[in-house]
């Protein structure tokens, strides 16, 4: 009697899976990227000429490729100069919310518990009165820590914007004229007078 085969073994598909999973994440990574690329491109280059102009968005991508093709290093700058300032600006917004936070929440958190002991050693309980009374306290910080948070973007939310619009105006008459515009020039004597 004859033995019965022995089975093969599988060819293992974890490499393969493994590899075909890091290219799958680097084609989405890549399309991402892409998009974040022309989302900003359409919005600081584009709109403002679909702005000023009235005209399509189609027409404005044409104009601009028109630019990215005479002045490729300018914009790759700019692109590579917003991708650093806002990794530098979320880290500096990052760390200055970290310290407001702690500024506002320590003092609080302290006059709470005090609260808190002074109640208790009072004989108070948690009463429907009590705790409306404590979830309003806890809104009142909270709307206070928001408004704190939210001043310090300010900065951030204003100088994007202008960035782009001051790159855009040295490349771009129609912005520029808007931007900086024209002063009338002297006036001749004897031209001044009531009419």
């Amino acid at each position: 009697m004859a033995a019965p085969p022995e089975p093969q073994a599988q060819p293992d598909a974890r490499p393969g899976l493994i590899v075909g999973g890091i290219l799958l994440f680097l084609v989405f990574l890549a399309a991402i990227l892409a998009f974040a690329v022309a989302h900003v491109m359409t919005k600081d280059f584009v709109v403002p000429q679909m702005a000023l102009e009235n005209i399509t968005a189609l027409e404005g991508w044409r104009r601009l490729w028109l630019w990215l093709q005479a002045e490729k290093g300018g914009y790759a700058g700019y692109i590579g100069m917003k991708v650093v300032l806002a990794i530098g600006i979320g880290i500096a917004i990052t760390i200055i919310s970290f310290i407001v936070i702690l500024v506002i929440m320590l003092p609080t958190g302290f006059l709470g518990a005090m609260i808190f002991i002074g109640a208790k050693s009072a004989g108070a309980t948690w009463s429907p009165y009590n705790i409306s009374l404590a979830v309003s306290a806890g809104l009142i910080v909270l709307a206070i820590l928001v408004f704190a948070l939210s001043m310090i973007s300010v900065p951030a939310a204003v100088f994007f914007p202008a960035y782009s619009i001051y790159f855009l105006a040295a490349r771009y008459p129609a912005l520029a004229d808007v931007v900086w515009p024209r002063q009338p020039g002297p006036v001749a004597p004897g031209e001044v007078g009531l009419t």
